[in-house]
């Protein structure tokens, strides 16, 4: 089967067809080509990345090149040098092989092309005008029938007049003659053309047209297997690069396997060992001895039975009292509780005695003091953080909400992708049974597209729901106090150091001045804390739903079941809970972001 034969009649779609091949042609040089500058733009951004991590230094003035550590990395830096190499390589290679002899081809093709359509239509053209030819001599010859025929008619007229003279009668005889010659000359003209038209049509039909269409097909098809040659040289470019490619990875296997540990501890201590002794273990300095000293004591270094004591060389400086006043400022919190303040000067009358020890004094004062401390840092720092990914910048709860918003948010997107695919594959079914409707190749990039998103959220999903998984763990790590705190509020000891509020700067500056301070002696450490335990209200504030099932296995919580009403007792305080209330008795804390609240 050719084209002379079978599509005698389409000039117009192989003309299509043939400038469809030429640019499906042209359009591969332009993709070899591109993907050319694509290889060399690699290659020398991977000469420009081995350039920038190679040592400034030569090897024998760089100390870290007899580590295997650094001569393996060294070792994969030529590799991927090499690597770069093949890649020019190949660049080089379609570039010449490809680029250069199929565009050369291609405007070869264009030229045969033309000449063969140019062929096509000169004979087309004659054709054409053989057929203009007939037509006029068979116009010529209608005409001329109709003239002979009136011309008879009107000589048979006259003749059966009586009165016409016989000159008339004569005359329109002759003209009857004339026209009936007339017309058999243009029977016989138009017969001839007739003849001469059919016999070009078979020729251009059966022989001409046959010949150039075959033509056609010809260069085409050779246009067709060279294309196809271009397209198996963009794998053998690569085929021929693939050997040496294998030599580099093993090159780079062998670097990393080349890493010996043990050998690169003894080069560093070989490097850097010095040869020092070991320091002696320090004496202990007892800072307790001048708050137990005898109130008749007036110094340090006077023992309490008078006599002075022995000290080495490195001791004859007497020590100071800690809490005087021209030491660093101290807080009120580091007043010993319940008494009085020490003597301003280092060898006044002495400080007087606590009942309680000075470190476990100083101990509990720093639980109280430190918690509120890193709240304030906590606080003051939060203006400049950086946002992360897993919201690991905001508090613990505040993260759990972002990290559900975001895992809702990717569900959404992963179930809408999910529902996309399956309306493709319904889609590509529809097209299979009924091709009419369209090309079921034509879903598969968009089938394609939809799979690679579904694997990307399905990560997604995974990271967001580990990420959620510890920030609940460590939400409800931090909940247990607040719920102990709740249910159990801790009573204030009469006696407890003051809070580190607002009074502190003042019980400050009333102890350097010589005073204690009464406000502090008064005011517990818990105040902070007084603001959770007020009277809770008797009547429900508002109400609630529960929109997950909850299981109150802790102390002071509350189980609920999916959808159960509840009333709310008391809003959440900022640490995630909620108290409420059941229809059927029983009240506690349940997670805020379980409910669904309604306030009166």
């Amino acid at each position: 089967m050719d084209w002379g034969t079978e599509l005698w009649d389409q000039f117009e779609v192989l003309e299509r067809h043939t400038q469809w091949g030429l640019d499906l042609l042209d359009k591969y040089v332009k993709f070899v080509k591109e993907r050319t500058e694509v290889e060399q733009a690699y290659a020398k951004q991977l000469r420009s990345l081995v350039k920038k991590y190679l040592p400034k230094r030569p090897a024998k003035d760089d100390p870290d090149s007899k580590f295997s550590q650094q001569q393996a990395f060294l070792q994969i830096l030529q590799e991927v040098n090499d690597f770069a190499g093949q890649r020019e390589l190949v660049a080089e290679n379609l570039s010449v092989r490809v680029c250069l002899e199929l565009a050369k081809y291609s405007q070869e093709m264009k030229q045969e092309r033309k000449l063969h359509f140019q062929e096509g239509r000169r004979a087309q053209q004659q054709l054409e005008n053989g057929f203009k030819q007939l037509e006029n001599s068979k116009r010529k010859f209608e005409r001329d029938c109709r003239e002979a025929e009136k011309a008879a008619q009107t000589a048979e007229r006259l003749d059966q007049d009586i009165n016409a003279t016989k000159a008339d009668v004569e005359k329109a005889k002759q003209q009857a003659h004339l026209r009936s010659h007339m017309a058999e000359e243009s029977k016989n003209e138009y017969a001839a053309q007739l003849q001469r038209f059919n016999r070009d049509q078979a020729h251009f039909y059966f022989s001409q047209m046959p010949q150039i269409f075959d033509k056609l097909q010809d260069m085409d098809e050779r246009r067709a297997s060279r294309l196809g040659a271009g397209y198996g040289f963009l794998s053998e470019a690569e085929l021929q690069v693939v050997p040496i490619i294998a030599k580099c990875l093993e090159g780079m296997k062998v670097a990393s396997d080349a890493v010996n540990a043990k050998n690169d501890s003894q080069v560093l201590i070989e490097l850097h060992k010095s040869g020092f002794a070991r320091p002696s273990d320090l004496e202990f300095e007892d800072f307790s001895q001048p708050m137990n000293r005898a109130p008749s004591d007036s110094s340090l270094g006077t023992p309490s039975d008078g006599r002075p004591e022995l000290r080495g060389p490195s001791r004859s400086r007497a020590k100071r009292w800690p809490f005087g006043k021209k030491n660093k400022p101290r807080p009120l919190s580091l007043l010993p509780l319940g008494g009085s303040l020490p003597s301003a000067l280092p060898n006044g009358p002495p400080s007087p005695r606590s009942g309680r020890d000075p470190l476990a004094i100083l101990s509990e004062i720093s639980k109280s003091v430190k918690p509120r401390l890193a709240s304030f840092r906590s606080f003051r720092g939060s203006r400049g953080t950086v946002a992360t990914e897993d919201f690991s910048h905001l508090p613990p709860e505040q993260q759990r909400k972002r990290l559900q918003q975001q895992l809702e948010e990717r569900n959404r997107e992963l179930q809408k992708e999910v529902d996309q695919r399956e309306a493709l594959k319904k889609m590509k079914d529809v097209y299979e049974k009924t091709p009419q409707m369209g090309d079921p190749a034509s879903l598969e990039p968009q089938i394609t597209e939809t799979l690679s998103n579904i694997e990307r959220l399905k990560l997604e999903v995974q990271k967001y729901e580990a990420w959620l998984a510890e920030a609940e763990s460590r939400v409800l790590s931090n909940r247990g106090d607040s719920l102990s705190r709740h249910t159990r509020p801790p009573d204030p000891p009469a006696s407890a150091p003051p809070d580190d509020g607002h009074n502190s700067s003042q019980d400050n500056k009333e102890s350097s001045e010589g005073h204690p301070s009464e406000e502090g002696q008064d005011t517990p450490i818990y105040t902070e804390f007084d603001e959770d335990f007020e009277e809770e209200p008797t009547s429900p504030i508002g109400h609630c739903v529960a929109i997950y099932h909850f299981e109150g296995s802790s102390e002071g919580t509350i189980s609920m079941a999916e959808g159960e009403d509840l009333s709310l007792m008391e809003e959440d305080k900022g640490d995630g809970w909620t108290r409420v209330r059941r229809k059927h008795g029983g009240e506690g804390y349940v997670p805020t972001s379980y409910l669904r609240v309604t306030l009166n």
